[in-house]
């Protein structure tokens, strides 16, 4: 079974990063860290929220870097 928890806790983080004005390297290589951890814990809801960040080419990158691709 699966951690889809695990969407709320990277899609905070993610907004955080988005409000604060985080550059996209903070944004690209903080978001791809958390995102292995995240999947090293189960995360099976990857794909909700990469979906949520599909025009974010930053956050794009991260998951994309973790195998995480959205398919058009």
């Amino acid at each position: 079974m699966g951690w889809g928890s695990a969407y709320r806790v990277f899609n905070n983080v993610a907004d955080g990063f988005i409000e604060a004005g985080a550059s996209d390297e903070v944004k690209e290589k903080t978001l791809t860290k958390l995102i292995a951890d995240l999947q090293a814990e189960d995360w099976d809801t990857e794909l909700d929220s990469l979906q949520d960040y599909r025009d974010d080419p930053a956050i794009v990158r991260a998951f994309a870097a973790n195998d995480i691709h959205w398919e058009d």
